[in-house]
């Protein structure tokens, strides 16, 4: 591992059962972080990667160490041989083999849209481990529109000239769900789902065989997500939901927070799918879930 003192990461990897290399960034594991804490799991959604997690992990490295692993088919890790690989149980599995090779027993998840519903199952699968979670604009139900939203453009490469172009194709793709976002916010988003080609061409940073599986109905989560999240039971859970959310429902949201006795919702306001956990509500929320589990 080499460290990257401008990042304050070190580069990291690992095998998936089926013989894929991994990658994960560590914030803080040579020397930097709290030993006497969980490390925190943070996981990404869909079409993002661990860049997507840069400002939660410079504010929050040094006094917790930060997990960032990059799923199958994103950023630096490898692509799949087989599409149908790019599902929910896969992905937990290629998780859990990096928690042991980091032997780490527990961890705090923090797990944004698909990166939540890996936190949901890894609390079915291995309850032990989970020692909080922030779910970002998930649930155990998801709204179908947004769901027929994410379908319509996932798996649609797209490359531009500049990186202003880039963000000028966000910002019309997405403005919806960041209405009050500015021209330097769209950068800053381009330049976290994309990535320079060979040819000079900014292309999005993923496999555009991610959208394979994702596209056939109940693919998207678990077969029993209100299991799944109530496994969650007894831990310091919050949950986070973009006023705008097409993805969380209300309803749901609140369905949630009745589940789970201690469970807390916080709404951000004027922001879709998904909160990007630099908002003032989001960074509080945050704070206030780290705060009960260094008191434990």
């Amino acid at each position: 591992m080499a460290l990257l003192d401008k990042q304050r990461f070190t580069d990291g990897y690992w095998w998936s059962n089926d013989g894929l290399r991994l990658h994960y960034r560590d914030y803080g594991g040579q020397g930097g972080g709290r030993t006497d804490r969980p490390a925190i799991l943070c996981l990404h959604g869909l079409t993002r990667n661990a860049r997507d997690w840069e400002d939660v992990a410079d504010r929050l490295a040094g006094e917790w160490r930060l997990i960032v692993p990059e799923m199958r088919g994103r950023g630096e890790s490898g692509y799949a041989r087989d599409p149908m690989s790019y599902v929910p149980l896969v992905y937990l599995q290629d998780v859990e083999a990096l928690l042991n090779q980091l032997e780490l027993p527990r961890v705090v998840a923090f797990g944004t849209s698909l990166g939540g519903i890996l936190t949901m199952l890894l609390a079915a699968t291995d309850r032990d481990r989970i020692a909080a979670a922030l779910l970002n604009d998930v649930g155990p139900e998801l709204d179908p529109a947004g769901l027929g939203r994410i379908r319509g453009y996932v798996g649609k490469q797209v490359s531009h000239p500049t990186w202003m172009h880039a963000a000028r194709a966000l910002a019309e793709g997405n403005g919806d769900a960041y209405p009050t976002y500015q021209v330097q916010d769209w950068l800053h988003m381009a330049k976290r789902l994309h990535r320079l080609n060979s040819a000079g061409r900014i292309i999005l940073d993923y496999d555009m065989k991610i959208a394979e599986p994702f596209r056939v109905p109940g693919n998207e989560a678990g077969p029993d997500m209100w299991r799944a999240y109530e496994a969650l039971a007894g831990k310091p859970v919050g949950i986070l939901r973009g006023s705008l959310s097409d993805i969380l429902p209300a309803t749901v949201a609140e369905a949630m927070v009745a589940r789970l006795h201690g469970a807390e919702l916080t709404t951000v306001a004027d922001v879709g799918h998904a909160p990007v956990l630099t908002e003032p509500d989001s960074v509080a929320a945050i704070d206030r879930l780290l705060a009960r589990v260094a008191g434990q």
